[in-house]
């Protein structure tokens, strides 16, 4: 394993919590729609992604290693979740407007889902309780396979993104008295107030 990678994988975990085989799956994605679209980690705002990961499910972790990847953060607001389940996403080059999709391959997800750690999962076991002799065989797996083992990678394509203006105009919710920037603000009797206050009876 390269360094970088290597030092990329101990920065996942640590960010993420646990060790699993999801996370590492995704930090492998983002790491491959880069080298696709031939660009680097996000420092700002540089790249988009779609992640389809939805909720509720067995490898939602997926979403934490590409962003570790990427550079696309939920902080950053240059990620997105669609709820379609699956391990799939789409990075856009916001400059370039171009972009790529990978998708995790059936065949070998399949095999993981089959495991003795997804197993252990469906029981109940919390992911830091199992045994690091089941995990780590399976993200060391995961490390070493080439692209093509892991993923289903589309051609570079065209995508017109459209990059929404961020604000630092605010208010003073004038029901609860918090800030709340622009885009957030409701108008309720007259009164310039917050999502949370607009919705109250």
């Amino acid at each position: 394993m390269e360094k970088g990678v290597e030092n990329l994988l101990e920065m996942l975990f640590e960010f993420h919590g646990h060790k699993c085989p999801a996370a590492p799956l995704g930090l492998r994605a983002g790491l491959a729609a880069m080298k696709r679209l031939g660009v680097e980690r996000a420092a700002n705002k540089e790249l988009y992604c779609i992640c389809e990961t939805g909720s509720a499910h067995a490898t939602m972790c997926f979403v934490d290693g590409v962003q570790v990847a990427t550079g696309c953060t939920f902080g950053k607001s240059n990620i997105e979740k669609t709820e379609f389940c699956k391990n799939a996403i789409t990075l856009i080059d916001v400059k370039r407007k171009k972009a790529v999709r990978v998708a995790l391959n059936p065949e070998f997800q399949k095999k993981g889902l089959q495991s003795e750690f997804v197993r252990l999962r469906a029981s109940g076991v919390e992911p830091q309780n199992i045994a690091p002799e089941i995990v780590n065989p399976l993200i060391d797996n995961i490390m070493r396979q080439p692209d093509e083992v892991l993923f289903k990678i589309s051609d570079v394509f065209d995508y017109d993104f459209k990059q929404r203006k961020g604000t630092f105009k605010w208010y003073e919710c004038e029901e609860c008295g918090e800030i709340v920037f622009e885009h957030g603000v409701r108008l309720k009797d007259g009164r310039k107030v917050c999502c949370g206050c607009y919705e109250k009876e």
